[in-house]
């Protein structure tokens, strides 16, 4: 007969066995999707004048529409369904999640709602998501109308009309296609379209690098520096977002009949970035705005007062010294804003005193406030001048040290992103194998504990 050691054995590699079947079709549904997502960027819009949009999107690929290209995976470039992403549904998330916080009825949502409370938000989400979509794909077919980038032969009634139903309905769509990815695949299914819409522009900026090096534009030892580079950004990123402060908490012994129970501590981690990839997004999105309204304005069409307005637009552009300034000051603003909104000292504070938790040496309460405020504060000090040092630093190499417009591909925003995305992709498949793992020890297994 077996021994329980071997049973035991056998009992984890048959849940290990298991779980990889189930992870398996996760993993394939998540590629399938993938490469729908994919396909759909390489569809374009109906009644567009391909070359004309060429000419203008080049004229506009250093305001927000290079950004937002660079997030699609090259959709805005070729003006395809998929032109808008998910950036609408991520803008309609965020303004709830801020709303969360000081619209009472969301607030009480939020905190007392508990799974239907959840499920009501994400449906406010979902419409808000439909008319911040209808808005932003109206500005574009207004804006291609205006500008003639559409076949002479189609009404522009009904090519406005046509673009605004196809660029909503892809949103939707991807929408609907993220949830599905969260929910039957691995990983969180917004964080992974935006994700293969970046890795997709990688190889291009890379292939267009190594042939710059190839015609003598580029120093080869310049490039080879330049991925060393980018290698150490990554070890960093990874470094700092796996970074955190641990808290001691300590509950007390309470007396259940004849037994003492409790007494036992846990931590309370804090991330050294909490607020994620949202302040270089927020901060890109509010610098390029400006450059790319000014691109449809015609400088002599414009009255006296104003024509100072071109010259300032042009120090907003990429590389410019007061881009970065003004870069970087925002990155820092996003960053402690958006962290006082997802973390609440005080609300912690009285959660830890209702089930009797405290901090060693500092009293429940007030006290316990005050003291996460201070740790938090200092935290995300240091993680706002990590974040703003990352985004800026593809600048810098840019506009210093002479280094192509494609390093800020392969570095900055791009890469934070790609291994946020990676780190937590991979934590969620590693969760998965260890919980079948012990269902499968609770389920299978038939251990004893001896034998007559």
């Amino acid at each position: 007969m077996a021994s329980a050691a071997e049973q035991l054995a056998a009992n984890l590699n048959f849940g290990a066995f298991q779980k990889a079947t189930e992870l398996q079709k996760r993993i394939l549904f998540t590629l399938i999707a993938m490469v729908v997502y994919r396909l759909g960027t390489y569809i374009p819009i109906p009644g567009i004048d391909p070359a004309a949009f060429a000419q203008a999107f080049t004229r506009q690929s250093e305001g927000v529409l290079g950004m937002f290209n660079m997030f699609s995976g090259g959709a805005v470039e070729r003006m395809a369904i998929f032109a808008l992403n998910v950036m609408p549904y991520i803008s309609a998330s965020i303004i709830v999640q801020l709303l969360g916080t000081v619209y009472p009825p969301w607030e009480k949502l939020k905190k007392e709602g508990g799974e239907a409370g959840r499920k009501t938000l994400n449906q406010y989400t979902r419409y808000l998501t439909v008319i911040l979509a209808l808005f932003q794909a109206s500005g574009l077919a207004f804006g291609m109308v205006a500008n003639g980038l559409h076949i002479d032969s189609i009404a522009p009634w009904f090519f406005a009309t046509s673009t605004i139903v196809t660029l909503t309905g892809g949103t939707l769509f991807l929408m609907w296609l993220g949830e599905q990815i969260t929910s039957r695949g691995v990983g969180n299914g917004i964080s992974l379209i935006i994700f293969a819409g970046i890795v997709a522009v990688l190889p291009r900026s890379i292939w267009q690098l190594l042939q710059q090096v190839q015609v003598g534009a580029i120093n080869g030892g310049a490039v080879l520096g330049l991925f060393v580079l980018a290698v150490g950004v990554i070890l960093a990123i990874v470094f700092m977002e796996r970074s955190q402060r641990r808290l001691l908490i300590q509950y007390p012994k309470q007396q259940r009949g004849n037994r003492l129970v409790g007494g036992e501590s846990s931590f309370l981690p804090l991330k050294i970035n909490t607020s994620g990839v949202i302040p270089p997004i927020f901060a890109s999105s509010l610098l390029l705005l400006p450059a790319t309204a000014a691109g449809f304005l015609r400088p002599d069409t414009l009255p006296n007062w104003p024509q100072w307005l071109p010259g300032m637009v042009a120090q907003l552009q990429h590389g410019q010294p007061l881009f970065m300034v003004f870069y970087g000051g925002l990155i820092i603003f996003f960053c402690f804003f958006y962290t006082s909104v997802v973390f609440n000292p005080e609300d912690t504070a009285e959660n830890l005193r209702k089930y009797g938790g405290f901090l060693p040496g500092i009293r429940p309460g007030k006290r316990t406030a005050e003291y996460l405020d201070f740790v938090l504060t200092r935290l995300t000090v240091i993680g706002a001048a990590y974040i703003a040092m990352v985004c800026l630093l593809p600048e810098f190499l840019i506009s210093f040290m002479g280094a192509p417009d494609t390093t800020r591909a392969l570095g900055g925003t791009s890469i934070l992103i790609v291994v946020s995305v990676t780190m937590d992709t991979v934590a969620q498949i590693q969760s998965h194998l260890l919980a079948h793992q012990y269902e499968g020890l609770i389920k299978k297994s038939k251990l004893r504990g001896g034998r007559k």
